[in-house]
């Protein structure tokens, strides 16, 4: 009987990387590329152009840190990750740092929100790496306090969500301030035939990596649907908060509906943060690092953390509003089931809402499960308790001890404005 031969499993041994990298990666118990890694490292290691497509939480952020950490280390010059938003340039950071101080790397993040002060002290420090959002960046160029003439390796992470954000004037710009010859890298989970226009005008024939067709979201996800009234979302929510005792990511449309949700989850006893535009930075950080320590079990959060929370564990995702675009919802969901974890993604939808389910199942190519809707509190989460037990089971309306309203009597202003003697 002859012996069959075994596939090798795929190590980070065979993919060119440095000896002292290597090293690093072995102490951090990283031994195992994901697909995304080992067909974007080789080329990349190489100096090729690339565009990578996969889906969130497969690590794209080494795919390419890795090589261009490995070319500084080699040779001088400088590297820039473009990023839509703060949260990802700081996890981004985080992420380089594994290898970068072992390196005699320095980096720094530019993003708004932050000192201008401190920023301009760390790049007069002259960091290899700058990691930036790129309304941040500009602002660097316009005043003139850095230049990109010694970038050789430029990287677009998540480069269609920083297109949907209105950021091409800038990107275009950055363009403009970097070297024709450099190494260029786009990643992200969905790739519109906007990006590969603006890699076609921008990069030396790129070479595509589609570990996973665009749109493709992780295997691990159990993906649900609540089609309700828009009234019953908050009893809705409560309930499943009641059935999952993990981690719970919640994405709202809006910045207002998120503060709303949060207040509301606080005053039913719930750790719960939030995140969106109109928090400043730090409140940002506060949020998500307490998500991350287990001082929150909810974050409440729109579209910006859609790609920019890396936290391990999250047990559900629950929209709350469905994104105004299909992809979002890609990458909403990809905020759980990372790093090869089981997670469940549960949405909430209203009966008008028949085109975007159907766009988003036409994305993601399968139907969303619709699983019965669980007993719903009769009170609504969202408004504030009764106040007393003479009030109905409905809260608008007044309790049976309110005075009856009486115009003239109650409010001078309908007998007209009060003259003066």
């Amino acid at each position: 009987m002859s012996d069959i031969p075994l596939t090798p499993s795929p190590s980070f041994l065979t993919l060119g990387i440095a000896p002292q990298i290597l090293g690093i990666l072995a102490s951090r118990n990283f031994t195992t590329p994901t697909p995304i890694q080992q067909q974007s490292i080789p080329p990349a290691i190489e100096g090729k152009d690339i565009v990578g497509i996969a889906q969130t939480g497969t690590g794209k952020t080494f795919a390419f840190g890795i090589p261009m950490l490995q070319r500084l280390a080699q040779k001088p010059g400088r590297g820039l990750v473009i990023v839509p938003t703060r949260e990802l340039a700081t996890q981004v950071d985080e992420s380089l740092r594994t290898f970068a101080p072992q390196l005699n790397i320095r980096t720094a993040v530019l993003i708004g929100g932050a000192s201008m002060h401190l920023q301009r002290e760390a790049i007069r420090r002259n960091p290899r790496v700058i990691i930036a959002t790129p309304g941040r960046l500009n602002d660097h160029l316009q005043q003139g306090t850095i230049t990109l003439k010694e970038v050789n390796v430029l990287v677009l992470d998540e480069a269609d969500r920083m297109l949907d954000m209105g950021f091409r004037p800038q990107i275009e710009t950055i363009f403009r301030h970097v070297p024709r010859e450099r190494q260029t890298m786009l990643f992200s989970a969905t790739m519109p035939s906007e990006i590969m226009k603006l890699a076609n005008a921008h990069m030396k024939l790129p070479i595509r990596i589609e570990v996973a067709p665009s749109g493709t979201t992780a295997k691990n996800v159990l993906q649900e649907l609540f089609v309700v009234q828009k009234m019953e979302k908050p009893a809705l929510l409560e309930a499943l908060l009641k059935e999952h005792r993990g981690s719970i990511l919640v994405f709202s449309r809006t910045k207002h509906g998120a503060k709303k949700i949060t207040r509301s989850l606080r005053t039913l006893g719930h750790a719960a943060a939030e995140i969106h535009a109109n928090r400043s930075l730090n409140q940002r950080r506060e949020a998500l690092q307490g998500f991350k320590t287990g001082r929150y079990r909810i974050l409440v959060a729109t579209d910006i953390a859609a790609r920019g929370i890396d936290v391990t564990g999250i047990e559900v995702v629950i929209n709350y509003d469905l994104p105004d675009d299909p992809n979002d919802y890609v990458h909403r969901i990809g905020r759980t089931a990372r790093a090869g974890r089981e997670g469940r993604a549960i949405s909430f939808a209203t009966f008008d809402q028949k085109d975007s389910i159907r766009d988003i199942e036409r994305l993601v190519r399968s139907t969303l499960k619709r699983p019965p809707t669980p007993p719903l509190p009769k009170r609504d989460p969202l408004l504030p308790p009764p106040v007393d037990q003479t009030t109905t089971d409905r809260p608008w309306q007044r309790p049976a001890s309110r005075p009856a309203f009486r115009p003239g009597r109650n409010f001078r202003s309908f007998r007209g404005p009060r003259r003066r003697r």
